[in-house]
């Protein structure tokens, strides 16, 4: 049931055209008819339930897929309306849905595939940033993340804490923004520093960029765990895509508390 027929179905019963009881059955019919719809494909069990739950489809992570089934995947989501979104996905991977479906954007940096879906405009603020280049494809699947998501998002690159006048010559970009996604590794400093300039959540997102004793991101999530700025807080390592999907939902729920009914 979508946000109209929610609307109309509620004008219904406010205009007296619809019984409150027969507006009872048509809720309970939908959900009884659509809790746990899948889609079986090729290996996997598609949940077409997934964003009437929790506001967004499922996202799919590529690892272990066949090329077959991503373009099953796609191709079902695309049947069903739903914007798609597949991660850590590899070339031949790409190669394979984009001969498929013309509007599939394949983000080679970010290793992302994303198949827009309803036109709508995109609300809230999100900046995403790094500490370095290095960290710039895990910044580029957070940015995919957040465009499937109509969420405005800015990057602002390679401003991490060995040079801090780099990122103050950015502070007027940290003014009036929803959330912040900061991308680092090493011993993952930049969260902290974000968290100290700014009036909204900092999502930490430790990199595996770093030598011998980074341990592969734990030294920068285990820094960013431990970050005295109270606005800051964590995800996986390597996780933009968690990262910034936890940015927009908080874009997004602030967006909505503000627009009008």
């Amino acid at each position: 049931m979508t946000d109209q027929q929610i609307r109309d179905l509620f004008e219904g019963v406010a205009s007296g055209r619809i019984q409150p009881n027969a507006a009872a059955e048509q809720v309970a019919h939908f959900t009884a008819a659509n809790a746990g719809r899948t889609a079986p494909l090729t290996g996997v069990r598609l949940d077409l339930d997934r964003a009437r739950r929790c506001g967004f489809p499922e996202v799919v992570y590529g690892p272990g897929k066949s090329s077959e089934a991503l373009v099953e995947i796609f191709g079902r989501l695309r049947d069903e309306r739903q914007a798609a979104l597949a991660t850590r996905v590899t070339a031949e991977q790409a190669d394979s849905v984009c001969s498929q479906f013309s509007d599939v954007i394949y983000n080679a940096q970010g290793r992302t595939l994303r198949l827009p879906g309803s036109e709508q405009p995109s609300v809230g603020r999100v900046l995403v940033i790094t500490a370095g280049t290095s960290d710039r494809n895990i910044a580029e699947e957070a940015l995919e993340t957040l465009a499937w998501m109509h969420v405005s998002a800015e990057l602002l690159v390679d401003v991490g804490v060995a040079g801090p006048h780099r990122l103050i010559e950015h502070l007027d970009r940290l003014d009036g923004l929803d959330a912040v996604v900061v991308v680092a590794g090493m011993e993952g400093a930049l969260p902290s520093v974000v968290g100290g300039w700014v009036d909204c959540p900092v999502i930490g997102v430790p990199t595996s960029v770093g030598y011998g004793a980074a341990l592969g991101g734990m030294a920068a999530l285990l820094g960013m765990l431990n970050s005295c700025a109270s606005n800051v807080t964590v995800v996986n390592i390597d996780a933009g895509f968690k990262g910034a999907y936890i940015a927009g939902m908080i874009a997004k729920r602030r967006h909505d508390a503000t627009s009008p009914v």
